[in-house]
């Protein structure tokens, strides 16, 4: 993937379907939320950069997982591996019913729970079938799909902007208590808008010029999906009526309505929506294949996840789609909505958790590095960023919620019986190994000693001679 290519895959996987909604999920606490957005969005280009930086000390496929273990060891490097794996595959269920509810607006008469059924299982298994083609084809839909999404938001982000009216905006605090806790609790909605940063530093293996270009495409990526946030809401804002806004369900079709007339925006962004999260499908499947591909080259994930075909690991590839088609199967027929929430509130608190020890490596690589080796402007400046990197992802962690701590520590701590089984395989294979190399040292020692007699005698004959 050259660097366009690697933006797209950051862009891509930052604006999934979220966005369509997110105006009207933070309107109910007022023009605060745009601050709240503000801040998130230093926090996130700060992250960025930390990858970024990272990449170019360790330009290998895996990102937070490489970073982690080289850092603090297997274990942490297993925990953020296992994290992730969990956050891509139950995400991708969770984007494919998102998909379902945009093609009930293109397709009205369509919907039945069989029908969505098909849709959201076809919306899993496209972009499989682009990742097993390679990562040549791979990043062809992640270019062609952000392009197609990227150019109707910001089309009405800075169209909106003419038709803005301050009048819109309602108050800057809405409800109780202070601005500061309006703030605080529209960033705890907004705060997972930018998961995907580490995309680029992920794939890293598969970036051309990694060292380089993986720094640039994070930072391209996110400071381009910022863009898109941050002007669509504002636009968002300005032209739909502040006591329209928070009961809306499709705050962007509402947006193109009020400044055009009719009511085809709803269609337009609907096709748009659908466009947005098969593209972050496409790239969150990817991702979902590179942590346990990278963690298997070390033995801490089973051997078949090393299988990989045209720059792509197959095996990790299919395991998420099977992984993500059953719990979606499990939501359509079974009704399991419990079921359903309680695995995504998981993936709020796993999304995290390798953010956090990316962050903690940086932190490390620079205090333990020779002081005389670093220029002392830019060792000021990495470990700031680094420091900003990690008050973000922590912050990350608070807003995930206690439900979701509470059930996202269950499922990492699950993960420490699979790290047991495969330390447990390596160990010994580790063991096998020293016990062949020792046997076999044995025996070209005595070899050596037999042969080295054998020659003092054709010596000592050869003197006699």
């Amino acid at each position: 993937m050259n660097l366009m290519t690697a933006t797209a895959l950051v862009m891509g996987n930052i604006i999934g379907g979220g966005i369509f909604l997110l105006p009207a999920s933070v309107a109910p606490f007022g023009t605060v939320s745009l601050l709240a957005f503000g801040v998130l969005t230093v926090g996130a280009v700060a992250l960025a950069l930390v990858f970024g930086r990272l990449a170019q000390r360790h330009p290998d496929t895996g990102g937070p997982y490489v970073y982690a273990r080289e850092a603090f060891g297997d274990f942490a490097g297993f925990l953020s591996a296992w994290s992730y794996w969990t956050m891509t595959w139950v995400s991708n269920a969770a984007l494919a019913v998102a998909a379902v509810g945009y093609v009930h607006v293109l397709l009205p008469g369509f919907a039945s729970p069989g029908n969505d059924l098909l849709v959201a299982l076809a919306a899993l298994w496209l972009p499989a079938l682009a990742n097993f083609a390679g990562t040549r084809y791979v990043g062809a839909v992640q270019l062609i799909s952000t392009v197609l999404k990227f150019i109707p938001l910001l089309f009405i982000a800075v169209v909106g902007l003419f038709f803005f009216d301050p009048h819109n905006l309602g108050a800057f605090h809405e409800g109780g208590g202070s601005a500061f806790g309006g703030m605080s609790a529209a960033a705890a909605i907004l705060l997972y808008s930018y998961v995907g940063v580490e995309s680029a530093a992920m794939s890293a293996g598969e970036v051309r010029d990694p060292e380089r270009n993986v720094g640039r495409a994070t930072v391209l990526g996110t400071v381009g999906a910022a863009v898109v946030y941050l002007l669509g809401t504002l636009a968002v804002f300005g032209t739909v009526a502040h006591t329209k806004l928070v009961h809306s369900t499709a705050p962007f079709s509402d947006a193109v309505n009020a400044m055009f007339g009719g009511h085809w925006g709803g269609t337009v962004v609907a096709a748009a929506a659908v466009i947005s999260i098969i593209g972050a499908l496409n790239g969150w499947t990817l991702m979902s294949a590179q942590s346990p591909y990278a963690a298997a080259k070390d033995g801490l994930f089973p051997a078949p996840f090393l299988t990989k075909r045209r720059g792509v690991p197959t095996v990790g590839v299919l395991a998420a789609a099977l992984l993500a088609s059953a719990l979606t199967v499990i939501n359509y027929l079974s009704g399991a909505g419990g079921v359903f929430e309680i695995l995504v509130l998981i993936t709020t608190f796993s999304a995290t958790v390798p953010y956090l020890l990316a962050a903690g490596a940086q932190i490390y690589f620079l205090l333990s590095g020779r002081r005389d080796k670093v220029r002392p402007a830019r060792f000021a400046r990495d470990l700031t960023l680094a420091l900003v990197a990690f008050g973000f992802t922590f912050w990350l962690v608070a807003g995930a919620g206690y439900a979701a701590i509470y059930q996202g520590v269950l499922f990492l701590f699950a993960g420490i019986l699979v790290y047991a089984v495969m330390a447990a395989r390596r160990a010994g294979r580790t063991r096998d190994a020293e016990t062949g190399t020792e046997t076999g040292a044995g025996d070209r020692t005595a070899g050596g000693a037999a042969d080295g007699t054998v020659g003092a005698r054709v010596a000592s004959a050869t003197d006699a001679r």
